[in-house]
């Protein structure tokens, strides 16, 4: 069996892991916005350190030419607040980004523009494209003096082939996350990654990256994806009622440092209760 090591204070992902370099996260914003900017373009990653926004922190934020881009990966079925999650997201990157800064002087003050997207690669049917507006929730319909826009694209295996070809990082991450899916049909998960991670590197994906962090992508991938499925479980158990609570209660869980197994546990006894 292999040997699973989980960081109570690591709340990374592969996904941030990969993308969290410039080089890959610029060729990723050209594949899907099909923009064009040149390797040697400045970008600065600025993502933040302790956000929570899924339980993991599956997203990357960065600034290029004076946008603020923030990038979200989903690996379960999307969750219509993201607009909302993205709008607290950004408050904290504006604090960030202003600090020092005199908010009440006359002069305007600039901040770069702010860009969402979504990548989807869960199992449930989505569709390519589409959009997820903050206006969809507010209890009122009117004029909407507030707007936040997520462009959510599907990048499951077969979908948007367009902008896998066009960033080899994505498409050998989205050829390894399927290898990984393939392998659990028939393997347990620590021994799925590993086995994915093997067959990559002798198929010349993503080399560098797999040699590079092979122990952090099986502790991450291991521990985000059990806790993927501790979730659905408690989900499935648990009443329809209590789902939203249940959610930041395992978020809080989160936060706290708890490991998957402290949080499988947590969730097995407050399951027993409703039953």
């Amino acid at each position: 069996m292999t040997e699973i090591q989980t960081n109570r204070n690591h709340k990374a992902s592969v996904f941030s892991l990969l993308f969290g370099e410039p080089p890959a996260a610029l060729e990723l914003y050209n594949a899907v916005t099909g923009q064009n900017y040149p390797p040697d373009t400045k970008i600065e990653i600025v993502t933040l350190s302790n956000a929570r926004f899924k339980g993991q922190l599956n997203d990357v934020a960065f600034v290029v030419d004076d946008r603020l881009v923030v990038l979200i990966e989903h690996q379960s079925t999307i969750n219509n607040n993201i607009p909302l999650r993205m709008l607290m997201y950004l408050g904290r990157e504006y604090e960030r980004i202003t600090k020092g800064k005199d908010l009440y002087r006359e002069k305007l003050i600039k901040i770069p523009t702010p860009e969402f997207i979504v990548l989807y690669n869960g199992k449930d049917e989505f569709p390519d494209f589409k959009e997820l507006r903050l206006s969809d929730s507010f209890k009122s319909k009117g004029k909407d003096n507030l707007e936040l826009v997520a462009n959510v694209y599907n990048i499951n295996k077969g979908r948007n082939a367009e902008i896998a070809s066009k960033s080899p990082v994505l498409n050998g991450y989205n050829e390894f996350i399927a290898e990984v899916n393939r392998n659990r049909e028939t393997m347990e998960l620590a021994e799925a990654i590993v086995a994915a991670i093997k067959s990559c590197v002798e198929r010349n994906i993503l080399v560098y990256f797999l040699e590079k962090y092979a122990s952090e992508v099986l502790n991450m991938l291991f521990t985000e994806w059990n806790l993927d499925d501790a979730i659905a479980v408690a989900r499935e158990e648990a009443h329809e009622d209590g789902r939203e609570e249940r959610d930041n209660e395992i978020l809080d869980l989160i936060e706290k440092g708890y490991t998957t197994a402290d949080i499988k546990n947590h969730l097995s006894k407050q399951t027993r209760s409703f039953v």
